[in-house]
């Protein structure tokens, strides 16, 4: 039997709160049976343990389960638990306030988004109830609590109002019945009757509650007139919850499929499992190819966040930095502050320890992949090495965290790649730097003339020839207490202390005899380079381009003119180093005491400029002059 009906008015924020619920344009309508499923599964929490210590409150009924019902006719949506149901007082007090801190402060960060990033905060804030009126022009709530005698109804239109009365509900729990809206895709409203669209969205958001969720839906190889038949729509079986050793190989491929949206077969998982203030549960994969928007500057990633095994975020982006974007898979935390009652901030602080935790994690099982399965990181490296090279931009410890992990190509073997640890093992007993080069692509850099001294001495020089390597080598200093050099820049000092003395001594007797020479080609080439001085790092070339401390590489120079246009980045001069052993500048220096006015050397000149340009991949600023030089030359020479 149903009582006579009283009319209350909702709270003032709540009001507020339920106008911007119903006419805000959301991008995400769908969000309402996530909150009502949800809730089900609260009571269904609070009925089973309840239950432990008084095993008359469940009366016999304790097969606990959620069911959802459709009146295509009446156009009715109704889902349903036998949950600890609420007395007259709590429907009045949690449907007809909200809560009773933070309304007011969520209500004004409402009206000040817009779209879907209000329907999200609208599911983050617990508030989930009221997103029914976006699909439904009428609601009524039936529910009785565990172990009393009365049921009450609670029913509205969303227009400021509601109704309490009595009712003649005979079990526990609550049942909750939405006269929806006609169906309107192209405002984002699907129709929720329908067993696909529902199917679908309790698959997506609700796979993984710990309760049945029924309904009774066509078999999925029916024929298009056969009779529904009482179906669980969701698997209740999260496998990150089960013992590794129980979960086969194909039930995480197909898993991993599911939440990379990849056909493919993972190179690699990681299941975690933190304790402590913050309990959570993580299943990580590494796919075994990069998709291709890895590296588009609008690319949607993240992991999935549940909390309690109900899908909050299907990518949430700060659980894992940027240079760990391509690791895919779930998080499911036993709780977040994720209601009214709290601020924001809260969320974003243990968001932010989530982040910390798996990052830290991550990075210890890739150096651990590294050392016990070298084949199976160098696949991962090949696909990924770039995204992790992007982290090295990041703050000391997790640079620091990074570095061994690295793999660069070098002088030392040609087909294989070297850790920065396996290349300080490797160095001479004299030498105290760590060499590279960079470069765009290994052809160009093995084949530099700034090479050619290391070379002699049978030091190893790393090739760096990512285009993100010109952040590495900007941000990385030193490691293991060795400097970080660029074979490129700055002065060449090799060998033993005594051969450092001998080779600068020889410099300094060069200078003598190449002095008005070097003078002349700086004076010449005043408008390419900033200096011309002898060469210790030359051996069998005749010049060289090299920067100074601090330059931008030609490489990087290149890369900025053709991302931000040439007029963008001012070119810079660098130093144009002479062997003084070599032929050439011997006889230029011939040429030069016999006729300083000769007009050809300012043919020379250029044509070496251009050599030292060509030699390390870069191109020349007046092609057409420097090909009239060479005709020139070969005519006098013939």
């Amino acid at each position: 039997m149903t009582g006579s009906a009283e009319t209350f008015q909702f709270q003032a924020e709540t009001k507020q709160l339920l106008d911007i619920v119903i006419h805000s344009l959301y991008s995400q309508k769908e969000i309402f049976l996530r909150e009502l499923i949800s809730n089900a599964s609260d009571a269904l929490d609070r009925v089973r343990l309840e239950g432990l210590t008084d095993a008359d409150l469940l009366g016999g009924d304790e097969a606990l389960e959620i069911r959802l019902e459709t009146d295509p006719e009446a156009r009715t949506f109704t889902i349903s638990d036998n949950g600890i149901g609420m007395t007259r007082a709590e429907v009045a007090e949690h449907i007809g306030t909200i809560a009773k801190s933070g309304t007011r402060e969520l209500v004004e960060r409402l009206q000040s988004i817009a779209g879907g990033d209000a329907a999200q905060l609208i599911g983050q804030f617990g508030v989930g109830f009221y997103s029914v009126f976006m699909v439904a022009d009428r609601v009524t709530l039936v529910t009785r609590r565990a172990g009393e005698e009365n049921a009450t109804r609670w029913s509205s239109t969303g227009d400021g109002t509601y109704e309490l009365a009595d009712d003649n509900r005979f079990s526990r729990g609550t049942t909750i019945t939405l006269h929806l809206k006609p169906a309107d895709p192209e405002h984002g409203l699907a129709d929720f009757i329908d067993p696909m669209v529902f199917q679908g969205l309790v698959k997506r958001y609700s796979d993984f509650v710990g309760y049945p969720i029924k309904a009774a839906v066509p078999a999925p190889d029916a024929k298009v007139d056969a009779a529904p038949e009482e179906r669980v729509l969701n698997s209740m079986q999260p496998i990150w919850t089960r013992p590794a050793a129980d979960v086969t190989d194909e039930e995480f491929t197909e898993f991993y499929r599911h939440v990379a949206r990849d056909w493919g077969e993972p190179l690699d998982r990681l299941a975690l499992r933190a304790e402590g203030r913050l309990e959570y549960q993580a299943l990580l994969f590494v796919p075994a190819h990069a998709p291709f928007d890895l590296y588009f500057r609008d690319q949607q990633f993240g992991l999935q966040l549940y909390v309690r095994r109900v899908l909050i975020m299907d990518r949430c982006q700060n659980l894992l930095p940027p240079y760990l974007r391509f690791v895919k898979g779930i998080v499911d935390a036993a709780d977040l502050p994720l209601n009214v009652s709290r601020e924001m901030i809260q969320q974003d602080r243990h968001i932010g320890q989530m982040q910390s935790w798996l990052s830290r994690k991550v990075l210890d099982h890739l150096k651990q992949l590294l050392e016990s399965d070298r084949e199976k990181f160098r696949t991962l490296w090949g696909e990924f090495g770039p995204v992790l090279k992007e982290g090295v931009a990041g703050e000391g410890d997790v640079r620091d965290r990074l570095l061994p992990l690295l793999l660069f190509q070098s002088s030392h073997n040609p087909s294989a790649l070297t850790t920065l640890d396996e290349y300080v093992a490797r160095m001479k007993p004299e030498q105290t730097e760590i060499y590279y080069l960079t470069g765009e692509s290994r052809a160009v850099v093995e084949h530099s003339p700034h090479l050619e001294a290391f070379q002699s001495k049978g030091y190893e020089v790393l090739y760096l020839v990512d285009p993100v390597d010109e952040l590495v080598a900007e941000r990385v200093q030193e490691f293991s207490g060795k400097p970080v050099k660029s074979v490129g820049k700055g002065t060449v000092e090799l060998g033993s202390e005594d051969e450092r003395k001998q080779a600068e001594a020889d410099l300094s007797e060069q200078r003598k005899r190449y002095g008005s020479l070097l003078e002349f080609l700086q004076t010449t080439l005043a408008d390419e380079i900033k200096e011309a001085r002898l060469s210790s790092r030359l051996t069998t070339s005749p010049v060289c381009l090299v920067g100074a401390d601090g330059d931008l590489s030609p490489a990087l120079e290149r890369m900025l003119r053709r991302s931000q246009g040439a007029d963008a980045v001012t070119q810079q001069k660098r130093i144009l180093e002479v062997n003084p052993k070599h032929p050439i500048a011997a006889k230029l220096q011939e040429r030069f005491e016999a006729n300083q006015d000769d007009s050809v050397l300012v043919d020379y000149a250029q044509l070496l400029l251009g050599y030292a340009l060509l030699a390390e991949g870069s191109e020349l600023p007046d092609p057409a002059r420097f090909n009239r030089a060479i005709g020139d030359l070969m005519v006098k020479g013939l």
